[in-house]
């Protein structure tokens, strides 16, 4: 089968979507489908081209198996409200020429990756030109998360940015994302049940180091080997909630077991640091490369997953898969009835999104008792053998794709 992918940053060697979509293209190469991909260099969640890369030039290469064409974009150094707008339009702009000269490939799929739901028309404009059929992703609600976080602002300007998004969803003839939550939200706006698809995020669990290991961090850190960590791992931004943290790390300062390291970046490390202060048992890492996602995570006692509850079931984060393969305990910030609340029932811990005295004395309660962290993780651990390995998860969706073809 012809793939053609449209995705904003599909780069293996990072973490996040870029990794997600990078992993995808592998998969489905070394499984014998011709694939190409349609992408930008490599920014996010730094907010920078990654090294090696060009924002201004279009460029080819082969990756694993993947014909990869890369197009310019813009990328600012705070992005938010007009400024992110601006910065999504540039891919779509640049990688429309891209887009137009597949059709003289003839795809037999046409699969975009939402966010930029901005490369939707163009999608759209190549399945009917080469008569391929069409197939959105949703990661991330973009367009709600933007105006329910205030990044974008007026009611006139929600109806036609969301009566726009309507009609452009409604029109492929599959939409799939990654929680039931999303998938019913699709449902909402206006997709028909039978065009849509749950093709949830993955983990190789082969990757993950057993509990019993120590991680390599710990002593790069000067963390001891009794001391208890928090980790946070992933970007920096909005939609994370990461006041909550630094307010939580202050509160615990008194708690001499308890250990709090923030790794990754983004718009919102600058505020944590700050918010931080000089506080001894707290650590600062940069974005780590995929190859050491996994020593990472097993560096953690406690992972910290904190949500704004305005962003509930926009989007399901991506970082949770690899939280609950690590065979550690999750604490998230997550309301009742909310679908991580709900996947972390009996498999993590959940506390009222905003509340800092919950966070607290849940975080005081977690590295107090080893016992209930090793059961929380085992119970996690076995949610994502269960639901989110690799291979059982894109066998799946490689027969929804044999399916889309059939009339």
């Amino acid at each position: 089968m012809k793939i053609l992918i449209c995705g904003i940053n599909h780069a293996p060697e990072l973490t996040g979507i870029g990794r997600y979509t990078g992993d995808l293209t592998g998969w489905l190469a070394a499984r014998g489908h011709q694939v190409r991909v349609v992408t930008a260099p490599p920014y996010y969640p730094q907010w920078q081209i990654g090294s090696g890369y060009s924002a201004w030039r279009w460029t080819r290469e082969l990756r694993d198996g993947a014909d990869v064409w890369r197009c310019p974009l813009w990328v600012p150094r705070r992005p938010g409200g007009v400024r992110r707008v601006l910065h999504l339009l540039s891919f779509a702009f640049s990688s429309l020429p891209v887009m137009l000269w597949q059709v003289f490939w003839r795809p037999d799929v046409v699969w975009v990756v939402e966010p930029p739901l901005l490369c939707a028309p163009s999608a759209l404009l190549v399945g009917r030109l080469s008569g391929a059929r069409t197939w959105l992703h949703v990661q991330d609600y973009e367009a709600d998360a933007a105006f329910d976080l205030g990044l974008l602002k007026g009611d006139l300007a929600r109806r036609v940015v969301m009566g726009i998004e309507r009609w452009l969803m409604r029109r492929f003839n599959r939409v799939s994302t990654i929680s039931r939550r999303m998938l019913d939200r699709a449902a909402a706006k206006g997709v028909p049940p039978d065009r849509l698809v749950f093709f949830p995020n993955w983990v190789e669990l082969a990757e993950e180091i057993p509990a019993d290991r120590p991680s390599v961090y710990r002593a790069q850190l000067g963390i001891p080997p009794d001391g208890v960590v928090a980790l946070y791992s992933g970007n920096m931004g909005a939609k994370q909630g990461l006041e909550l943290l630094a307010e939580a790390a202050q509160r615990c300062a008194d708690a001499p077991a308890l250990w709090f390291v923030f790794c990754g970046s983004g718009t919102g490390r600058e505020a944590l640091m700050a918010g931080c202060g000089t506080l001894p048992r707290v650590r600062f890492l940069d974005l780590q490369p995929a190859e050491r996602v996994a020593e990472l995570l097993a560096m953690a006692d406690v992972h910290l997953l904190p949500q704004r509850a305005d962003a509930a079931d926009l989007v399901m984060p991506s970082k949770l898969t690899g939280m609950l393969a690590s065979g550690r305990a999750v604490l998230a910030t997550a309301a009742p009835g909310t679908e991580l609340a709900a996947v972390l029932d009996g498999c993590g811990e959940t506390i009222p999104p905003g509340d800092v005295a919950a966070l607290a004395l849940a975080l005081r309660r977690l590295a107090a008792d080893a016992t209930l962290r090793a059961r929380i993780g085992a119970a996690g651990r076995a949610y994502a053998v269960v639901h989110m390995e690799r291979s059982a998860v894109l066998t799946a969706f490689e027969r929804d794709l044999a399916g889309i073809m059939r009339p």
